[in-house]
């Protein structure tokens, strides 16, 4: 027997004493992780406040304030497209690692601004951090969990997001009080905390099995399954179903193994992935893509950039208003996306994409008929407008974060096969980075071209299309092993005869 205890995916004939459950491990790794979204959604929830003064102290039009707020999610695609071959290449775990040095730095850079161009810098470096930071937490979490507790612990990310969100949304409202030139500043420098933060956890985490695995590492590899699962047979079980994923042979069993035909960090991926992908590789890209770019393109950022000039809009005149209306969408997000987290596990991961779409679809709906009203009654106080405004801000944000929001992350970081799954994902994010960018840069202008109202409602076709897409071709994943996953992808419909319980046991579903 070797020293990873494993003899030919075999359990070792001595009887082991029962252990505790380990799913506090994988819990803990996951936390780490994901602590690499709150770099993101601190830059997005501070952004929205400081804006009104980094407007005023440097005497910004609007064209260029709103190309301020969206950029980063443009430059973000470099670090997005880098992360894939990056992380197959160093590992996880140290990718991670890059991701809070370059946001750590653009913080730093963001809070010494002197000028428009000085603050563009700081904004680029930061976005390599964000795009980094995006693509790698959902795919490292969904590598370490096991499938009993996936959905719940890949939604974490997307936590972190909102917690970060929210902190930058009270950073906004304790530091308006400074004199402007110095507020903003230390709003945005101080997002620098986080990443330091980052760099010390990420000292105790594994890295992910499933990288290790390709590296021909079975020996560590195995010790990170084993305390991720609640057995022993658990550990071996996934530790088969990852090398048969990845082409090992079962009889290689060495600690360190040269893996057969390995083909090196991400090479040939992408003729796998685009060029001649397999039907149910093309199925799963579509689908990764599908799902991004409808989380985007139905108008999240804009609420969340932009809260403080629809609560202007909707008629709350006051600044200090309009900071503490922002302040509790950031509470509402964070709260139901507790409530999507702990749930994605037991309704499953296509339930909560249908509520959660067609939430947004009758919320914006409600929300650009109400802000359309009091735009074609100028100088009059519609209160029943202005307050089914803020109701439907609030009402989308909440129905936004049950579904769309912390499930996009789930869905798309396991539903590639494990040699595609790095740069799978890394595409989807691109794509939701990109959309990001180009609504929060846009969203000005087309509420002047459009009136305010008139883009929510564009938003609210969106999530209509949204909505029929997820119907027609998203399959239910929940609870089914990563290296499985492939088999419901390929005939481009959601309805599939196979499928599997939240225990992962295979079940026949009637059609």
């Amino acid at each position: 027997m070797n020293s990873s205890g494993i003899e030919k995916g075999v359990v070792s004939e001595e009887i082991e004493p029962p252990r505790g459950n380990r799913s506090r491990f994988a819990f803990a790794c996951a936390i780490l992780a994901s602590m690499t979204s709150i770099i993101l959604g601190y830059d997005i929830g501070v952004m929205s406040g400081a804006a009104i003064f980094i407007k005023d102290d440097l005497k910004l039009s609007d064209v260029q304030l709103e190309i301020l707020m969206g950029i980063l999610n443009i430059y973000s695609l470099v670090g997005s497209g880098a992360a894939g071959r990056t992380s197959d290449w160093i590992g996880r775990r140290y990718t991670i690692v890059l991701a809070g040095a370059f946001f750590f730095c653009g913080a730093l850079l963001m809070g010494f601004a002197t000028n428009y161009p000085f603050i563009m810098v700081g904004r680029f470096v930061a976005g390599i951090g964000v795009g980094y930071a995006m693509m790698i937490a959902p795919v490292y979490t969904a590598e370490v969990a096991p499938a009993s507790s996936r959905g719940f612990l890949s939604s974490f990310p997307e936590i972190f997001i909102n917690i970060g969100i929210l902190l930058g949304y009270v950073s906004n409202y304790f530091f308006s009080k400074l004199p402007e030139h110095l507020g903003w500043r230390l709003m945005l420098g101080i997002g620098a905390i986080p990443a330091v933060c980052l760099a010390i956890g990420v000292l105790a985490m594994p890295e992910s099995p499933r990288w290790l695995v390709l590296q021909g590492r079975l020996g560590d590899a195995f010790k990170v399954l084993d305390k991720t699962s609640n057995t022993r047979e658990e550990a071996i079980s996934r530790l088969n179903d990852i090398k048969r994923a990845a082409g090992i042979p079962e009889d290689m069993t060495d600690d360190v193994i040269v893996v057969p035909n390995r083909k090196t960090a991400g090479k040939g991926v992408w003729k796998d992935l685009i060029v001649r992908p397999t039907p149910a590789v093309r199925h799963i890209l579509i689908a990764c893509l599908g799902i991004h770019f409808s989380q985007q393109a139905s108008g999240i950022d804009a609420v969340v950039l932009y809260s403080p000039t629809i609560f202007l809009k909707a008629g709350l005149k006051s600044k200090n208003d309009q900071l503490l209306a922002t302040v509790a969408v950031g509470v509402v997000k964070t709260l139901f996306i507790v409530v999507g987290t702990c749930v994605v596990d037991r309704f499953g991961r296509r339930a909560l994409f249908l509520t959660s779409m067609g939430g947004m679809f009758l919320s914006l709906t409600a929300l650009g008929t109400s802000l359309t009203v009091i735009d074609r009654n100028p100088g009059q106080t519609i209160k029943w407008a202005i307050g089914l405004s803020v109701t439907m801000v609030m009402t989308f944000v909440a129905t936004f974060s049950i579904g769309a929001g912390p499930v996009t992350w789930v869905y798309c970081s396991e539903i590639f096969p494990v040699r595609l799954r790095a740069q799978g994902a890394s595409l989807g994010v691109m794509l939701n980075r990109l959309m990001s960018g180009i609504i929060g840069m846009t969203f000005l202008s087309l509420s002047k071209g459009l009136t305010i109202g008139g883009a929510f409602l564009l938003f609210a076709g969106v999530a209509a299309a949204a909505w029929a897409f997820f119907f027609t071709f998203l399959p239910e994943t929940r609870g089914m092993p990563l290296e499985e996953m492939e088999s419901l992808f390929g005939s481009y419909t959601a309805n599939k005869k196979k499928n599997f319980t939240k225990e992962g046991k295979e079940v026949v579903e009637e059609q």
